[in-house]
């Protein structure tokens, strides 16, 4: 998951109809972004560097962050999750070597393992554009974009977040695709879902596309909170493998694009030099409360 893109900057909208309509600038890339590859990692490991992250790019002691990498077996719920679309007790996922964690993020519940990829763009809005819902249509153009690289059809659907795409060989065929829909002939699946974190205009969480993940995970929950939509994956809607460092690479590519970032690939070793160097930097000039301001406080609270 590495390499430098230097791409224009680019912005984008919805006319009345909803479509997102792009404008390409010709100014050069001004912001960078390190790309972090965690490789497979425990979700709660990676949620608590995700939170040091994000208080640093708060402080503005780094700049954005794309983490990419690969969870175990793990059930996430979301802020707006309800608890009754899990669909499977605590020994089932326990037989089964799955994680159960509630989350700071948007959404309902979802599914995270091995053959997905799961990004979290740590990003500061608002140097980029202060705007919620453009973020996360932008985070679908990305899997919408690294998914038409494969020849595959992938849309938004009104009302629900993430992409959504046919069955089979309807994926790739535009006409049929929007007759078998519209006809009712065929429910779209989704691939990439999307559920995110926003505070102080500076973004966590982010998206998970399945690559080849074992969609038979998502059997234990009510995905997203929908429950007459299946998941998919890129895999099975090519019939063939699919190489997820291929696959990161284009969501990479596609990322930088549509925020207008320079990538900069670093290491884990790297990442975390940074965060500590930030940390003590952030510690060593703290002020040293004095006791009756924090009886005062104390007080007002």
């Amino acid at each position: 998951m590495t390499g430098d893109w230097k791409k224009s900057a680019l912005s984008s909208g919805a006319n009345d109809s909803g479509e997102v309509v792009f404008i390409s600038h010709q100014s050069p890339v001004t912001s960078h972004c390190l790309t972090v590859d965690l490789g497979l990692i425990g979700y709660a490991e990676a949620y608590a560097l995700q939170k040091r992250v994000v208080a640093a790019r708060k402080a503005g002691a780094i700049e954005d962050v794309l983490l990419l990498c690969e969870h175990p077996h793990v059930i996430t719920q979301g802020r707006n999750g309800k608890r009754e679309h899990l669909l499977a007790g605590e020994n089932v996922l326990r037989q089964k070597g799955v994680d159960f964690h509630e989350t700071s993020r948007g959404g309902d519940i979802t599914y995270h393992g091995p053959g997905q990829i799961v990004g979290y763009p740590i990003l500061n809005l608002a140097a980029i554009r202060r705007d919620v819902v453009w973020y996360v249509r932008m985070l679908e153009e990305v899997m919408i974009r690294a998914t038409g690289n494969y020849g595959v059809i992938a849309t938004r659907e009104p009302g629900k977040t993430g992409i959504w795409v046919a069955h089979g060989k309807e994926a790739t065929q535009s006409s049929r695709r929007e007759q078998s829909v519209q006809n009712g002939e065929t429910a779209l699946e989704k691939l990439g879902a999307i559920g995110v974190h926003i505070s102080r205009w500076v973004t966590s969480h982010g998206f998970a596309y399945n690559v080849s993940t074992d969609l038979r995970f998502f059997d234990l929950i009510v995905p997203c909170g929908i429950a007459d939509r299946k998941a998919t994956s890129l895999e099975k809607l090519l019939s063939r493998r699919v190489d997820s460092q291929e696959v990161a690479a284009r969501l990479i590519a596609h990322f930088a694009e549509i925020f207008g970032r320079e990538i900069q690939a670093a290491t884990l070793a790297d990442l975390l030099e940074i965060l500590l160097k930030a940390e003590l930097s952030a510690s060593a000039a703290a002020p040293v409360a004095q006791p009756i301001l924090v009886v005062q406080e104390q007080i007002a609270t």
